[in-house]
């Protein structure tokens, strides 16, 4: 039988906003106090007041649910969530917080894509970081997710495909960066100086196309799925060779070794 409650460690933090708390909380859990507001189709309160529309992101909670699968799946930073003090209380003697175990009980400020690709079952122990604010105002939630979700510098796409080269493992990700940066600085190459590495012009005129771009295309021609390929390798184990079929579109794929 499930508890009804959820208990969990915790530390207290204090700062100019106010006392909130740090725990490291079972996905699963979390998805049962939090899941009724991910799921919400109407705008939640946070977003009334800010006067903006955050849909749930089908197809970024598809990616997600793959993605927590893999063998070196994580998610470091924290899940931001609030909750009223009537469904939650604090020990000080074992820092442990308790929260009352219903869909409704948790405000997502910031998390709802991780906690909806989590879901409720398929992918083991898996513990996320939460921040817990309990009775916080809305004009706070509100300022809470502005800082976190407006101000945000997006790494670019080009910069992530650079980092493959310092993985030790090979995947299509990896393999597609190598062609990129070679392409590119090899004479001789219909693509000499022509490709934006980490997506940025550095003044050459031939630079026409991101390296992004570049890297997307040639995976496009190794995998049909390039996260699970990667991790499959990660695992020892080795991807299936393209068939007559599909070696029509993947035209690189039983060349890799």
């Amino acid at each position: 039988m499930t508890p009804s409650e959820i208990t969990f460690h915790c530390i207290k933090v204090t700062q100019p906003i106010g006392t909130f708390y740090i725990g490291a909380i079972d996905a699963h859990d979390l998805h049962d106090i939090a899941f009724s507001d991910v799921r919400r189709i109407e705008n939640r309160d946070v977003e009334k007041y800010l006067g903006i529309q955050r849909e749930l992101s089908e197809p970024r909670v598809k990616e997600l649910r793959q993605y927590v699968r893999t063998v070196d799946a994580t998610f470091p930073t924290s899940v931001i969530i609030a909750v009223a003090s009537e469904h939650a209380s604090f020990n000080e003697d074992e820092n442990t917080m308790t929260i009352r175990r219903d869909a409704k009980v948790a405000h997502v400020i910031d998390g709802q894509h991780r906690i909806a690709g989590l879901g409720s079952n398929g992918y083991g122990t898996f513990q996320l970081n939460v921040t817990v604010f309990v009775d916080m105002e809305l004009e706070d939630q509100a300022m809470v997710f502005a800082t976190i979700n407006l101000k945000q510098t997006k790494v670019s796409k080009s910069l992530a495909y650079d980092l493959y080269e310092f993985t030790s493992s090979r995947s299509p990700q990896k393999t597609a960066h190598n062609i990129a940066k070679l392409l590119n600085t090899r004479t001789g190459s219909p693509f000499f100086n022509k490709i934006k590495i980490l997506g940025v012009a550095t003044g050459k005129v031939e630079e026409s196309l991101t390296q992004a771009t570049f890297v997307d295309k040639v995976i496009s021609y190794i995998s049909r799925n390039a996260l699970e390929d990667r991790d499959l390798i990660k695992r020892g184990k080795t991807p299936t060779r393209a068939d007559s079929y599909e070696s029509k579109k993947l035209i690189f794929r039983n060349h890799v070794p």
